[in-house]
């Protein structure tokens, strides 16, 4: 996904399950030097402010966090020169990370990303934030719009299974016997309470025009059930809807 703070285009990662969003550290740098952005982000690294909050946030979300080895930069003599590679390999850190392929480069979690946009320019994280807010509730709707309507098909498919029951299984024909019989197979099941034979004595002992017009009979009930129920009339009201939007959300 993209963001568009002042102009310029940053790609994000979104995390569905988890809410960790990761943003590109590379777009955002090249706001501040287009041709070498790793630069950017080096000296940013570079920054004993700028290692104690990524270790402290790694602290509190890492458990496989090597503290060890922050303490063992933190206190080289020296200057300190760090790269976002030295710092994931060394740390054995989440909270940034590198992307080959296609949106490439280096991300970081947001929480990690808002910071290294403070850092190049606070009016600029502003700019951030306000598309990254604006992403964040248009892929809210999306997943709500997706999941109403999968509540409602699950509505529909439970009247469908009842009318099913009503109008095929639940028949003083069924004895005693054939619900205790051991079938060879759920299809062999399906078959007995449908039709009161098994899979193969059903091909066998049914001919083929006898067995279309049973399965039209199920299928014409299936129809009534669809047809009778209210439900399917939102669900096309929200598929119109979607439409409208240019989204097809299931």
């Amino acid at each position: 996904m993209i963001i568009t703070a002042n102009g310029a285009e940053i790609s994000v990662l979104l995390s569905y399950e988890q809410q960790n969003d990761y943003i590109s550290l590379t777009d955002i740098a090249k706001y501040k030097n287009a041709s070498d952005p790793r630069i950017v982000i080096s000296n940013w690294l570079s920054s004993y402010s700028t290692i104690d909050f990524l270790a402290a946030w790694e602290t509190l979300y890492n458990p496989n966090f090597n503290r060890m080895e922050f303490h063992t930069v933190r206190n080289e003599p020296g200057r300190l020169v760090l790269t976002a590679k030295q710092w994931i390999e060394r740390m054995n850190a989440i909270g940034i990370t590198s992307h080959a392929r296609r949106y490439g480069g280096t991300y970081a979690h947001s929480d990690i990303a808002f910071e290294f946009a403070l850092w190049i320019s606070p009016e600029f994280k502003l700019y951030i934030i306000k598309d990254y807010q604006r992403l964040k509730k248009q892929e809210a709707e999306k997943l709500t719009s997706g999941w109403d309507s999968k509540r409602e098909l699950s509505k529909i498919n439970y009247r469908i299974h009842t009318d099913a029951i009503k109008e095929f299984l639940i028949s003083p024909e069924l004895t005693p016997q054939e619900i205790n019989f051991k079938y060879a197979s759920e299809a062999d099941m399906l078959n007995m309470a449908l039709f009161g034979k098994t899979a193969k004595q059903w091909r066998e002992g049914i001919p083929m025009s006898e067995r279309l017009k049973k399965l039209r009979s199920v299928a014409y009930y299936q129809m009534q059930s669809l047809t009778r129920n209210k439900i399917i009339e939102r669900i096309k009201d929200n598929l119109i809807e979607n439409k409208s939007d240019g989204n097809m959300q299931f």
